[in-house]
């Protein structure tokens, strides 16, 4: 049975990256202006033994604080004792290592840490990101000179360095960072690869801040949006336009905050696999260097990395919310249901549960497949799905910690041979998903029969995630309006 997707044909951001979600690090979440030439090249080092490098992570982002203000002819200069071999030393070392370099700065006049800014300078800052070999460039939004509050200001002072960067000629890709203000959902995605939907993340998975000044997340158009959100509210905020991404154009959730310690094991599984899921850029938050076994056994799961990286680009969506449900110390209590369609046929499924116990979610296949036809008239209601549980082969603890304490490169590869750990280097995962390796789909659990429901007990804050494939066993391709079959 063949089910037709049409999605629109038009192209986002004509630079031609960022087809899949940008995966990779970012120093700022966990050591802010702590950076140099030597953290960068030493978390480097582990994103390789890690194995990370090889499930995807290939962007070093340098954030905030790196800069040493302007010479006489208004160029950047980077800070010379941080940085004692300059930036295109630093790009050249992470390529070598088969790895590509992000840097940061703000569409103002300052940067968020009071460093020299772009708003004005953005031809010259371009053209420095260009001769720099810079992969990847985060544009923040602070000391703006007031050029914001509506669309057309905020979108005329960032396409300003969208077309900046084209003009170099090097392929850069852009992210925005305007923290969702001026209808960026609605914009963003014709002139840079992602943008920031909300206030900047913090490490809890429900709690509610007043400094993430957005009270009412049902509101996509607030502005002032502070910071200090939790991982809810930025999945509450995303809600109203997560279909808005697409290959080359993606909302960004924020950094991941798994590692940081302020969340549970679960809660941090469901942070990362609602991310992927929402096709957020996945870029890791914490401190490489004291990384847990734990934490790496969460951020390494290719089967939950396949939906991020799926190649059909659809972003999961928000199907069902319930908040009478037990509530918390703060109030806050309710659960989601996310549905959204893969490449090959198949649908992920999230049931995830922000509420104070732990609760039975259940979804009709009604729902589930409700963006093809509602009232129960997508054909997909009428067949048989296997689910495959997408956390059920997650890496062990002994195993992530012996790759954490290897020896030399010998011994991390046995360990990494002995588990048949996917490698995205080796085997891309479109080539993965197109040949239906089991590492990418879950380990199968049950089905769901024509009609039916999807069940599960879900733990107080955490998710269960569900890859549902069609028990005939052939393969769906969805059709892209105007586009070639995937």
């Amino acid at each position: 049975m063949l089910f037709l997707l049409f999605l629109t044909s038009v192209e986002a951001l004509h630079n031609g990256l960022s087809r899949t979600p940008a995966m990779g690090w970012n120093n700022w979440n966990s050591l802010y202006c702590d950076v140099s030439e030597s953290l960068l090249l030493d978390t480097s080092q582990i994103l390789i033994d890690s194995g990370l490098r090889d499930v995807g992570y290939q962007y070093v982002v340098l954030d905030d604080c790196w800069s040493d203000g302007r010479d006489e002819a208004g160029r950047w200069r980077a800070d010379a004792d941080k940085f004692p071999h300059g930036m295109k030393y630093i790009s050249d070392s992470l390529h070598a290592r088969g790895l590509l370099y992000g840097m940061y700065s703000s569409a103002g006049e300052l940067t968020c840490g009071r460093y020299a800014g772009s708003l004005d300078h953005e031809k010259e800052d371009a053209q420095s990101l260009a001769d720099w070999g810079v992969d990847y460039f985060k544009y923040d939004n602070c000391y703006n000179l007031g050029r914001m509050g509506t669309a057309k200001l905020s979108f005329d002072r960032y396409n300003t360095m969208a077309q900046a960067l084209l003009d170099t000629g090097r392929e850069i890709v852009y992210s925005i960072c305007n923290w969702g203000e001026d209808y960026v959902h609605s914009w963003g995605m014709s002139i840079a690869n992602s943008w920031r939907i909300s206030g900047d993340i913090y490490d809890s998975f429900a709690r509610p801040d007043p400094i993430c000044s957005c009270t009412d997340e049902r509101d996509p158009h607030c502005i002032a949006p502070g910071s200090a959100c939790s991982v809810l509210f930025i999945l509450n905020r995303v809600a109203a336009y997560s279909d808005r991404g697409r290959p080359g154009a993606w909302n960004d959730l924020d950094m991941l905050e798994v590692g940081q310690g302020g969340m549970t094991d679960e809660e941090y599984k469901a942070h990362f696999s609602m991310w992927a899921m929402v096709k957020s850029p996945l870029l890791l938050g914490h401190d490489l260097r004291t990384m847990t076994a734990k934490t790496l056994s969460i951020i390494n799961n290719p089967a939950i990395i396949a939906l991020n990286q799926d190649p059909l680009g659809s972003p999961a969506i928000r199907i069902a919310r319930n908040e009478s449900v037990p509530k918390d110390g703060f109030g806050v209590g309710e659960t989601h249901v996310w549905s959204g369609t893969l490449a090959n046929g198949d649908q992920v499924v999230a049931l995830l549960n922000a509420a104070d116990a732990d609760l039975p979610i259940s979804i009709s296949l009604e729902e589930i497949f409700v963006r093809a036809g509602p009232g129960g008239r997508a054909a997909q209601t009428k067949q048989e799905w296997l689910v495959y549980d997408l956390w059920a082969n997650r890496m062990s603890e002994t195993h992530a910690h012996a790759i954490l304490d290897a020896a030399d490169d010998a011994a991390r590869e046995a360990v990494f041979r002995s588990v048949n750990w996917y490698n995205a280097t080796e085997l891309p995962y479109v080539q993965g998903l197109k040949a239906g390796d089991t590492r990418l789909l879950g380990e199968k659990i049950g089905s769901v029969l024509a009609g039916g429901k999807l069940e599960a007990l879900v733990a107080r804050h955490s998710a269960k995630i569900f890859r549902l494939r069609p028990a005939s066993g052939e393969v769906v391709k969805p059709y892209i309006l105007g586009k070639d079959e995937l």
